[in-house]
Protein backbone atom coordinates (compact mmCIF):
# COMPACT_ATOMS: atom_id res chain seq x y z
CA UNK A 1 0.00 0.00 0.00
CA UNK A 2 1.31 3.49 -0.66
CA UNK A 3 0.74 6.80 1.22
CA UNK A 4 -2.52 9.00 0.33
CA UNK A 5 -0.95 12.33 -0.46
CA UNK A 6 -3.37 15.39 -0.97
CA UNK A 7 -6.19 13.54 -2.71
CA UNK A 8 -9.62 14.90 -2.84
CA UNK A 9 -13.13 13.81 -3.59
CA UNK A 10 -14.26 10.53 -1.34
CA UNK A 11 -12.47 7.08 -1.82
CA UNK A 12 -13.60 3.39 -0.37
CA UNK A 13 -11.92 2.16 2.52
CA UNK A 14 -12.09 1.19 6.50
CA UNK A 15 -10.87 2.95 9.36
CA UNK A 16 -8.46 0.81 10.95
CA UNK A 17 -7.20 1.31 15.08
CA UNK A 18 -3.66 0.88 15.23
CA UNK A 19 -3.66 -2.14 18.73
CA UNK A 20 0.20 -3.18 18.33
CA UNK A 21 2.97 -1.37 16.00
CA UNK A 22 5.01 -4.14 14.08
CA UNK A 23 8.41 -4.51 12.10
CA UNK A 24 9.42 -1.29 13.27
CA UNK A 25 6.43 0.64 12.13
CA UNK A 26 6.13 -0.97 8.34
CA UNK A 27 3.32 -2.64 9.96
CA UNK A 28 0.23 -2.89 12.39
CA UNK A 29 -1.94 -4.97 13.93
CA UNK A 30 -5.22 -2.81 13.91
CA UNK A 31 -8.75 -3.13 14.59
CA UNK A 32 -11.57 -2.40 12.00
CA UNK A 33 -14.92 -0.74 13.24
CA UNK A 34 -17.11 -3.77 12.86
CA UNK A 35 -14.99 -4.93 15.78
CA UNK A 36 -11.94 -7.34 13.39
CA UNK A 37 -8.57 -7.91 14.16
CA UNK A 38 -6.45 -7.61 11.01
CA UNK A 39 -2.25 -7.57 10.63
CA UNK A 40 -1.62 -4.63 8.09
CA UNK A 41 1.81 -4.01 5.92
CA UNK A 42 2.48 -0.59 5.01
CA UNK A 43 5.24 -1.37 2.61
CA UNK A 44 7.48 1.66 4.21
CA UNK A 45 8.12 3.44 7.83
CA UNK A 46 5.30 5.51 9.46
CA UNK A 47 5.16 7.29 12.54
CA UNK A 48 2.19 5.19 14.51
CA UNK A 49 1.92 4.34 17.60
CA UNK A 50 -1.14 2.30 19.52
CA UNK A 51 -4.30 4.23 19.23
CA UNK A 52 -3.59 6.15 15.95
CA UNK A 53 -5.93 5.71 13.34
CA UNK A 54 -5.71 4.67 9.71
CA UNK A 55 -7.63 4.99 7.26
CA UNK A 56 -7.10 2.02 4.47
CA UNK A 57 -8.28 1.68 0.81
CA UNK A 58 -7.07 -1.22 -1.30
CA UNK A 59 -4.00 1.12 -3.03
CA UNK A 60 -3.34 3.45 -0.81
CA UNK A 61 -3.26 4.55 3.16
CA UNK A 62 -3.36 8.07 5.33
CA UNK A 63 -3.71 8.23 9.05
CA UNK A 64 -6.36 10.54 10.44
CA UNK A 65 -7.25 12.65 13.08
CA UNK A 66 -8.05 10.15 15.98
CA UNK A 67 -11.14 11.82 16.35
CA UNK A 68 -12.80 10.23 13.31
CA UNK A 69 -12.81 6.57 15.09
CA UNK A 70 -16.40 5.85 15.69
CA UNK A 71 -15.85 4.26 18.88
CA UNK A 72 -17.92 5.49 22.20
CA UNK A 73 -16.13 5.25 25.46
CA UNK A 74 -17.53 3.28 27.83
CA UNK A 75 -17.89 3.47 31.70
CA UNK A 76 -16.43 1.64 34.35
CA UNK A 77 -15.54 1.58 37.74
CA UNK A 78 -11.06 0.32 38.95
CA UNK A 79 -11.33 -2.62 41.07
CA UNK A 80 -7.81 -3.00 41.66
CA UNK A 81 -4.52 -1.63 40.07
CA UNK A 82 -2.06 -3.97 38.89
CA UNK A 83 1.64 -3.99 37.55
CA UNK A 84 0.79 -4.38 34.04
CA UNK A 85 -3.07 -3.34 33.53
CA UNK A 86 -5.97 -2.71 35.61
CA UNK A 87 -9.22 -4.83 36.62
CA UNK A 88 -12.48 -3.05 36.10
CA UNK A 89 -15.73 -3.26 37.36
CA UNK A 90 -17.65 -3.05 33.62
CA UNK A 91 -21.34 -3.89 33.69
CA UNK A 92 -21.83 -7.32 35.09
CA UNK A 93 -18.14 -7.81 34.89
CA UNK A 94 -15.10 -7.79 35.73
CA UNK A 95 -12.66 -6.90 32.63
CA UNK A 96 -8.83 -6.24 32.50
CA UNK A 97 -7.48 -3.25 30.58
CA UNK A 98 -4.14 -4.05 29.95
CA UNK A 99 -1.27 -1.08 30.22
CA UNK A 100 -0.39 1.90 32.20
CA UNK A 101 -3.36 4.18 32.12
CA UNK A 102 -2.83 7.85 30.46
CA UNK A 103 -4.03 9.69 33.91
CA UNK A 104 -4.10 9.45 37.45
CA UNK A 105 -6.85 6.53 38.73
CA UNK A 106 -7.45 5.00 42.00
CA UNK A 107 -9.66 1.98 43.53
CA UNK A 108 -13.04 3.38 43.47
CA UNK A 109 -13.00 5.90 40.99
CA UNK A 110 -15.52 6.33 38.25
CA UNK A 111 -13.78 6.44 34.43
CA UNK A 112 -14.02 6.68 30.73
CA UNK A 113 -11.93 4.20 29.38
CA UNK A 114 -12.12 2.54 25.18
CA UNK A 115 -10.51 -1.29 24.34
CA UNK A 116 -7.67 0.19 22.74
CA UNK A 117 -6.43 3.62 24.68
CA UNK A 118 -7.31 2.06 27.96
CA UNK A 119 -8.75 5.17 30.53
CA UNK A 120 -8.71 8.19 29.30
CA UNK A 121 -10.47 10.20 32.27
CA UNK A 122 -11.80 10.10 35.81
CA UNK A 123 -15.13 11.11 35.92
CA UNK A 124 -15.90 10.82 39.54
CA UNK A 125 -13.84 9.92 42.56
CA UNK A 126 -16.05 7.29 43.82
CA UNK A 127 -18.41 4.65 42.44
CA UNK A 128 -21.24 5.56 40.18
CA UNK A 129 -23.43 2.87 39.09
CA UNK A 130 -26.87 3.19 36.75
CA UNK A 131 -28.50 1.59 40.33
CA UNK A 132 -27.36 3.85 42.58
CA UNK A 133 -30.21 6.47 42.42
CA UNK A 134 -30.92 7.42 46.24
CA UNK A 135 -28.09 5.60 47.44
CA UNK A 136 -24.79 7.10 46.29
CA UNK A 137 -23.20 10.56 48.46
CA UNK A 138 -24.33 13.43 46.67
CA UNK A 139 -28.14 11.93 47.02
CA UNK A 140 -27.35 11.13 51.48
CA UNK A 141 -29.38 14.72 51.64
CA UNK A 142 -32.19 13.41 50.47
CA UNK A 143 -32.93 11.68 53.89
CA UNK A 144 -31.48 14.85 55.74
CA UNK A 145 -34.58 16.88 56.89
CA UNK A 146 -33.96 20.54 56.01
CA UNK A 147 -33.40 22.81 60.05
CA UNK A 148 -35.46 25.55 60.16
CA UNK A 149 -36.25 28.35 62.72
CA UNK A 150 -39.89 27.25 62.53
CA UNK A 151 -39.18 23.23 63.39
CA UNK A 152 -41.39 21.47 65.96
CA UNK A 153 -40.81 22.33 69.35
CA UNK A 154 -41.87 20.86 72.88
CA UNK A 155 -44.78 23.46 72.75
CA UNK A 156 -46.35 21.52 69.45
CA UNK A 157 -46.34 18.17 71.65
CA UNK A 158 -49.00 17.68 73.99
CA UNK A 159 -50.01 14.90 76.28
CA UNK A 160 -47.49 11.71 77.08
CA UNK A 161 -46.05 13.88 79.80
CA UNK A 162 -43.59 10.63 80.72
CA UNK A 163 -42.57 9.80 77.39
CA UNK A 164 -41.97 13.93 77.08
CA UNK A 165 -39.56 13.48 80.10
CA UNK A 166 -37.19 10.91 78.81
CA UNK A 167 -37.33 13.22 75.84
CA UNK A 168 -35.91 15.86 77.59
CA UNK A 169 -33.03 14.01 79.21
CA UNK A 170 -31.87 11.95 76.27
CA UNK A 171 -31.47 15.86 74.71
CA UNK A 172 -30.03 17.28 78.43
CA UNK A 173 -27.53 14.55 78.67
CA UNK A 174 -27.20 12.29 75.64
CA UNK A 175 -26.85 15.20 72.89
CA UNK A 176 -26.02 18.84 75.60
CA UNK A 177 -23.69 17.24 78.10
CA UNK A 178 -22.45 14.56 76.19
CA UNK A 179 -18.54 15.69 77.47
CA UNK A 180 -20.01 15.70 81.54
CA UNK A 181 -21.61 12.00 80.44
CA UNK A 182 -17.88 11.08 79.37
CA UNK A 183 -16.20 13.02 82.30
CA UNK A 184 -18.18 10.10 84.68
CA UNK A 185 -17.14 7.42 82.37
CA UNK A 186 -20.85 6.60 81.61
CA UNK A 187 -21.34 4.55 78.14
CA UNK A 188 -24.04 6.80 76.16
CA UNK A 189 -27.14 6.04 74.77
CA UNK A 190 -26.57 4.65 71.25
CA UNK A 191 -30.11 4.20 70.07
CA UNK A 192 -33.84 4.74 71.17
CA UNK A 193 -36.87 2.38 70.02
CA UNK A 194 -39.91 4.11 70.16
CA UNK A 195 -43.12 1.56 70.49
CA UNK A 196 -46.50 2.15 70.26
CA UNK A 197 -50.35 2.30 67.75
CA UNK A 198 -50.27 4.48 64.64
CA UNK A 199 -50.94 7.72 65.08
CA UNK A 200 -49.43 8.23 68.88
CA UNK A 201 -46.83 10.95 67.82
CA UNK A 202 -43.67 8.77 67.63
CA UNK A 203 -41.92 10.51 64.48
CA UNK A 204 -43.18 13.97 65.71
CA UNK A 205 -41.36 13.80 68.83
CA UNK A 206 -38.50 12.86 66.75
CA UNK A 207 -38.41 15.87 65.47
CA UNK A 208 -39.02 17.73 68.23
CA UNK A 209 -35.81 16.04 69.26
CA UNK A 210 -33.78 17.05 66.76
CA UNK A 211 -35.06 20.34 66.04
CA UNK A 212 -34.66 21.35 70.11
CA UNK A 213 -31.57 19.73 70.45
CA UNK A 214 -30.20 21.22 66.95
CA UNK A 215 -28.87 17.84 65.97
CA UNK A 216 -28.94 17.00 62.05
CA UNK A 217 -31.80 14.88 61.64
CA UNK A 218 -31.86 12.03 58.65
CA UNK A 219 -35.50 10.51 58.20
CA UNK A 220 -35.23 7.19 56.75
CA UNK A 221 -39.08 5.70 55.95
CA UNK A 222 -38.37 1.57 56.30
CA UNK A 223 -39.62 1.22 52.36
CA UNK A 224 -37.57 3.73 51.13
CA UNK A 225 -34.21 2.52 51.75
CA UNK A 226 -34.91 -0.57 50.19
CA UNK A 227 -33.46 -1.71 46.62
CA UNK A 228 -33.72 -4.84 44.01
CA UNK A 229 -30.31 -4.44 43.79
CA UNK A 230 -28.01 -6.47 45.27
CA UNK A 231 -25.97 -4.58 48.21
CA UNK A 232 -27.35 -1.23 47.87
CA UNK A 233 -29.61 -1.25 50.95
CA UNK A 234 -26.36 -1.65 52.41
CA UNK A 235 -24.15 0.46 50.97
CA UNK A 236 -27.07 3.16 51.72
CA UNK A 237 -27.15 2.57 55.56
CA UNK A 238 -23.19 2.45 55.35
CA UNK A 239 -23.00 5.80 53.54
CA UNK A 240 -25.76 7.24 56.10
CA UNK A 241 -24.04 6.65 58.93
CA UNK A 242 -20.69 8.01 57.68
CA UNK A 243 -21.98 11.08 57.11
CA UNK A 244 -23.74 11.85 60.25
CA UNK A 245 -21.11 11.03 62.03
CA UNK A 246 -19.40 14.02 60.43
CA UNK A 247 -21.66 16.19 62.05
CA UNK A 248 -21.66 18.27 65.28
CA UNK A 249 -24.38 16.12 66.48
CA UNK A 250 -26.97 14.02 64.22
CA UNK A 251 -29.67 11.83 64.65
CA UNK A 252 -30.64 8.78 62.17
CA UNK A 253 -34.39 7.81 62.69
CA UNK A 254 -35.47 4.42 61.35
CA UNK A 255 -39.39 5.06 60.34
CA UNK A 256 -41.04 1.74 60.54
CA UNK A 257 -37.55 0.08 61.22
CA UNK A 258 -39.84 -3.28 61.88
CA UNK A 259 -39.87 -3.69 57.76
CA UNK A 260 -36.26 -3.66 57.66
CA UNK A 261 -35.46 -5.51 60.56
CA UNK A 262 -37.55 -7.86 60.91
CA UNK A 263 -36.99 -10.96 62.97
CA UNK A 264 -34.83 -13.45 61.61
CA UNK A 265 -36.27 -17.21 61.14
CA UNK A 266 -35.16 -20.11 58.95
CA UNK A 267 -37.30 -18.62 56.04
CA UNK A 268 -36.36 -15.36 56.14
CA UNK A 269 -34.58 -14.07 52.78
CA UNK A 270 -31.44 -13.55 52.47
CA UNK A 271 -31.74 -9.71 51.48
CA UNK A 272 -33.20 -9.28 54.81
CA UNK A 273 -30.79 -10.65 56.60
CA UNK A 274 -28.11 -8.94 54.96
CA UNK A 275 -29.67 -5.88 55.94
CA UNK A 276 -30.35 -6.84 59.59
CA UNK A 277 -26.73 -7.90 59.98
CA UNK A 278 -25.27 -4.16 58.29
CA UNK A 279 -27.88 -2.28 60.74
CA UNK A 280 -25.77 -4.72 63.59
CA UNK A 281 -22.65 -3.81 62.23
CA UNK A 282 -22.96 0.23 62.14
CA UNK A 283 -24.95 0.69 65.69
CA UNK A 284 -21.62 -1.66 66.26
CA UNK A 285 -19.19 0.61 64.97
CA UNK A 286 -20.01 3.82 65.29
CA UNK A 287 -17.76 5.70 67.71
CA UNK A 288 -19.44 6.94 70.49
CA UNK A 289 -16.94 8.75 72.00
CA UNK A 290 -16.07 10.76 68.18
CA UNK A 291 -19.26 11.59 67.25
CA UNK A 292 -22.45 12.85 68.76
CA UNK A 293 -25.01 10.53 67.24
CA UNK A 294 -28.42 8.91 68.39
CA UNK A 295 -30.16 6.36 66.74
CA UNK A 296 -33.81 6.66 67.03
CA UNK A 297 -36.54 3.99 65.56
CA UNK A 298 -40.03 3.42 65.63
CA UNK A 299 -42.58 0.68 65.34
CA UNK A 300 -45.92 -0.80 66.09
CA UNK A 301 -44.76 -3.71 65.50
CA UNK A 302 -41.84 -4.68 68.16
CA UNK A 303 -42.73 -8.41 68.18
CA UNK A 304 -41.66 -8.41 64.60
CA UNK A 305 -38.33 -6.52 65.30
CA UNK A 306 -34.99 -8.74 64.98
CA UNK A 307 -34.41 -9.55 68.72
CA UNK A 308 -30.66 -8.98 68.31
CA UNK A 309 -31.17 -5.24 67.66
CA UNK A 310 -33.12 -4.54 70.99
CA UNK A 311 -30.26 -5.97 73.43
CA UNK A 312 -28.22 -3.29 75.46
CA UNK A 313 -25.70 -1.85 73.61
CA UNK A 314 -28.04 -1.16 70.96
CA UNK A 315 -31.50 -0.06 71.01
CA UNK A 316 -30.54 1.08 74.74
CA UNK A 317 -34.11 2.53 75.90
CA UNK A 318 -37.87 1.54 74.63
CA UNK A 319 -39.79 3.98 75.04
CA UNK A 320 -43.87 2.96 74.52
CA UNK A 321 -46.43 5.26 73.35
CA UNK A 322 -49.54 3.75 74.17
CA UNK A 323 -52.94 5.21 73.68
CA UNK A 324 -54.29 8.79 74.83
CA UNK A 325 -55.12 9.02 78.48
CA UNK A 326 -58.01 10.86 79.10
CA UNK A 327 -56.01 13.88 80.31
CA UNK A 328 -54.06 13.31 76.86
CA UNK A 329 -56.39 13.73 74.88
CA UNK A 330 -57.50 17.25 76.52
CA UNK A 331 -54.27 18.87 76.47
CA UNK A 332 -54.16 17.59 72.30
CA UNK A 333 -57.46 18.88 72.04
CA UNK A 334 -56.59 22.28 73.53
CA UNK A 335 -53.34 22.24 71.28
CA UNK A 336 -55.14 21.85 68.27
CA UNK A 337 -57.75 24.54 69.61
CA UNK A 338 -54.99 27.06 70.06
CA UNK A 339 -53.94 26.73 66.14
CA UNK A 340 -56.91 27.54 65.17
CA UNK A 341 -59.53 30.38 65.19
CA UNK A 342 -62.63 29.81 67.39
CA UNK A 343 -65.59 31.67 69.61
CA UNK A 344 -66.99 30.70 72.32
CA UNK A 345 -66.72 27.80 74.50
CA UNK A 346 -66.15 24.40 72.76
CA UNK A 347 -66.75 21.70 75.26
CA UNK A 348 -63.55 20.22 74.52
CA UNK A 349 -63.96 18.20 77.94
CA UNK A 350 -66.36 16.25 77.24
CA UNK A 351 -64.82 15.57 73.45
CA UNK A 352 -61.74 14.34 75.50
CA UNK A 353 -64.37 11.84 77.67
CA UNK A 354 -66.01 10.43 74.93
CA UNK A 355 -63.18 9.65 72.77
CA UNK A 356 -61.50 7.11 74.39
CA UNK A 357 -59.49 4.71 72.29
CA UNK A 358 -58.82 7.50 69.87
CA UNK A 359 -55.01 8.45 68.69
CA UNK A 360 -53.32 11.49 68.56
CA UNK A 361 -53.56 11.46 65.03
CA UNK A 362 -57.33 11.02 64.99
CA UNK A 363 -57.53 13.37 67.33
CA UNK A 364 -55.60 16.13 65.17
CA UNK A 365 -57.87 15.42 62.46
CA UNK A 366 -61.12 16.26 64.24
CA UNK A 367 -59.75 19.96 63.23
CA UNK A 368 -59.67 19.46 60.22
CA UNK A 369 -63.11 17.81 59.76
CA UNK A 370 -64.75 21.21 62.01
CA UNK A 371 -62.73 23.45 59.72
CA UNK A 372 -64.51 22.29 56.75
CA UNK A 373 -68.12 22.48 58.51
CA UNK A 374 -67.08 26.21 59.59
CA UNK A 375 -66.15 26.92 56.10
CA UNK A 376 -68.49 25.75 54.49
CA UNK A 377 -71.27 27.03 56.52
CA UNK A 378 -69.78 30.66 55.71
CA UNK A 379 -67.95 31.48 58.83
CA UNK A 380 -64.14 32.13 59.71
CA UNK A 381 -64.31 30.71 63.19
CA UNK A 382 -65.14 27.42 64.83
CA UNK A 383 -67.68 26.92 67.28
CA UNK A 384 -69.07 24.51 69.56
CA UNK A 385 -71.53 22.81 66.86
CA UNK A 386 -68.77 22.61 64.57
CA UNK A 387 -66.63 20.44 67.31
CA UNK A 388 -69.51 17.99 68.13
CA UNK A 389 -70.45 17.40 64.83
CA UNK A 390 -66.83 17.13 63.86
CA UNK A 391 -66.66 14.81 66.37
CA UNK A 392 -69.50 12.42 65.41
CA UNK A 393 -68.08 12.44 61.50
CA UNK A 394 -64.72 11.24 62.97
CA UNK A 395 -66.41 8.72 65.53
CA UNK A 396 -68.38 6.91 62.26
CA UNK A 397 -64.97 6.56 60.46
CA UNK A 398 -63.99 2.94 60.50
CA UNK A 399 -61.05 1.69 62.94
CA UNK A 400 -58.49 -0.46 61.32
CA UNK A 401 -56.35 -1.88 64.12
CA UNK A 402 -52.63 -2.34 63.18
CA UNK A 403 -51.22 -5.64 63.56
CA UNK A 404 -49.12 -5.71 66.78
CA UNK A 405 -50.54 -2.32 68.15
CA UNK A 406 -51.47 -3.04 71.51
CA UNK A 407 -47.91 -4.48 72.70
CA UNK A 408 -46.97 -0.87 72.60
CA UNK A 409 -48.84 0.50 74.75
Amino acid sequence: MSEAGNVEGRWDGHLIKVLEVLDGGEAFLGRTSNGGTARFSLGQLADLRRGSVVFVSEDRWEVVPESAWPEIPEVAIIRKILDDGLLIEYGAGIRFVPGEPSVEVAVGNTVQFSEVDGVLRVFDQGPVRYRDEGVGDDSIDEYLVPAGADGPTFASFAGYHEVRQRAVELIETQLKNREQLSAIGARPVKGIIFTGPPGTGKTHLARVIAHESGASFYLISGPSIVSKWVGDSEQAIRRIFRAAAKKDSAIIFFDEIDSIAERRTEESHEASRRLVAQLLTELDGFDQGGSNLIVIAATNRIESVDEALLRPGRFDWEIAFGMPTAEDRLEILQLGAGQMKTEGVLGLEVVAAASDGWSAARLASLWTEAALLAAGDGRTAIVDEDVAQAFERVARRPVREAKGASNGA
